[in-house]
C-alpha cells in the first residue's frame, strides 16, 4: 500500500508532516497495461493537436498558467501583508502591463536604428571580411530568397523575428485577461478537487502534494528569472563598456534569448558578432561583444545556475533539444521561450507523483 505524505491516517490523527521525497522512494515502472497505454498515447496525440489547431487560444492560456506560477510567490507575499487578493492581483498584472509597455517604448528606437542599418550591413561586413565572401555571399542569397526575391528589400529581418509570434500578440489581451483571474482564484481549484476526493486522508496527499510541486515550479521559474535579468543587466553593461551603445536593447536580448538553452546563446553570439562588425570600428575589437556575451552565458549557465538548481532540476539536454525544436514548430518564438520551462514543469510533476517517477528520471539531466 503507498504511503501516505502524514503519517496520520484519520480525521481524528495528529497530522505529522514527513519529507515529500518519501514518496519517490516508491517509483515503479509505468503502467503496462496494452488499453491504458494506448489510450494515453491517443489522447497526448490529440491534446497536441488540438494546441496546433488552437494556437491563438491555447497559447495564451499555457503562458497563463506559466506567469501565474511566477508571480506566485509575490501573490504570497502580497497576501501576508493583508493586501485583498483582487488588489494585489491587480497590482501584479498592473506592474507586468507597465514593464512590458515601458521596454517596448524603450526599446522601439534603438530596434529601429539598428534594422536601419541592416540593408547595408552585408556590405559592411564583406569590406571587413573579405576572406568570408563566399559564404556571405550565401547567406545573402539565401535571405534573398526568404525576402520573396525583392533584390532591393535587403533582408526583412522583421519578418524572421516575428515568425510564429503573431499567435502571442494577438492574444496578449487574452493572457493578461487569464491570468488576473487565475491570480484571483488563488487555490480555488485544489479546494474543489480536494471536496470531490472521498478519504481523508487522500485528500491531505493531494494537499501536500499540489503545494510541493507550486513551491519547487515558482522556486525554477523564479530563480531562472532572477538568473536571466542578471544576465540582460551584465550583458548590457558590457555592450556599453564596449562602446557599442543601446544597453537596453541588447540586455533585454540576452534575458530572452537565456530562456532557451543551449540555441539561444549560439544565436546570442551570432547576433552579437554580427552588430560589433556592423557598430565597432577594428576587426578584432568588433569581436570583443559577442566573448563578453559568451564569457557571461558560461559563467552563468555552467556556474552559478547549476549551483542554484541543484541535480534535481536538471534536463537531458537532448530532450531539451527535441523540445525547442518540437514547440518552435509549434508555436514560433514563444513556444519555443516556454519549452524548456514545460518540460522542467513536467518532470517536477513527475519527480512528486510516485507512478511517474519513472518518466521523471528519464527527463533527468
Amino acid at each position: 500500500m503507498r504511503k501516505s505524505i502524514f503519517s496520520g491516517t484519520g480525521p481524528t490523527s495528529k497530522a505529522t508532516p514527513v519529507d515529500i521525497s518519501d514518496l519517490t522512494k516508491e517509483a515503479g515502472p509505468l503502467t503496462a497495461d496494452p488499453k491504458l497505454v494506448i489510450l494515453t498515447c491517443l489522447l497526448i496525440l490529440a491534446s497536441l493537436t488540438a494546441a496546433y489547431v488552437a494556437a491563438e487560444i491555447v497559447l495564451p492560456i499555457i503562458l497563463a498558467f506559466v506567469l501565474k506560477l511566477l508571480f506566485q510567490p509575490a501573490m504570497r507575499q502580497l497576501e501576508r501583508l493583508r493586501v485583498p487578493r483582487p488588489l494585489a492581483a491587480l497590482t501584479v498584472i498592473l506592474t507586468l502591463f507597465g514593464l512590458i509597455v515601458g521596454l517596448g517604448a524603450a526599446l522601439l528606437g534603438p530596434a529601429s536604428s539598428w534594422a536601419g542599418r541592416l540593408p547595408e550591413g552585408i556590405e559592411r561586413l564583406q569590406q571587413r571580411l573579405h576572406f568570408l565572401s563566399k559564404p556571405i555571399q550565401t547567406f545573402q542569397n539565401f535571405m534573398h530568397q526568404i525576402d520573396g526575391g525583392q533584390a532591393d528589400a535587403g533582408f526583412n529581418l522583421s519578418a524572421i523575428l516575428l515568425q510564429g509570434t503573431q499567435h502571442f500578440a494577438s492574444g496578449l489581451f487574452e493572457t493578461i485577461l487569464i491570468l488576473f483571474f487565475l491570480l484571483i482564484s488563488g487555490d480555488t481549484f485544489l479546494r474543489r478537487t480536494v471536496e470531490i476526493i472521498p478519504r481523508f486522508s487522500d485528500k491531505r496527499q493531494m494537499v501536500a502534494l499540489s503545494q510541493q510541486v507550486e513551491q519547487d515550479i515558482s522556486a525554477y521559474l523564479v530563480t531562472i528569472t532572477l538568473m536571466n535579468g542578471l544576465v540582460g543587466l551584465a550583458t548590457g553593461t558590457a555592450m556599453w563598456a564596449t562602446g557599442l551603445g543601446d544597453p537596453i536593447l541588447w540586455g533585454v536580448l540576452a534575458f530572452i534569448l537565456n530562456y532557451v538553452p543551449i540555441l539561444g546563446p549560439f544565436a546570442g553570439v551570432a547576433i552579437f558578432v554580427f552588430v560589433g562588425l556592423l557598430g565597432i570600428d577594428g576587426t578584432w575589437t568588433a569581436f570583443l561583444p559577442a566573448g563578453l556575451y559568451l564569457f557571461i552565458h558560461l559563467i552563468e549557465g555552467e556556474i552559478v545556475t547549476p549551483m542554484l538548481l541543484a541535480r534535481r532540476f536538471t534536463l537531458n539536454p537532448v530532450l531539451v533539444i527535441l523540445s525547442l525544436i518540437f514547440w518552435f514548430w509549434m508555436w514560433g518564438v514563444p513556444g519555443a521561450i516556454l519549452a524548456v520551462p514545460m518540460l522542467a514543469i513536467l518532470k517536477i510533476i513527475c519527480d512528486e507523483i510516485a507512478p511517474l517517477n519513472s518518466l521523471g528520471h528519464f527527463l533527468e539531466g
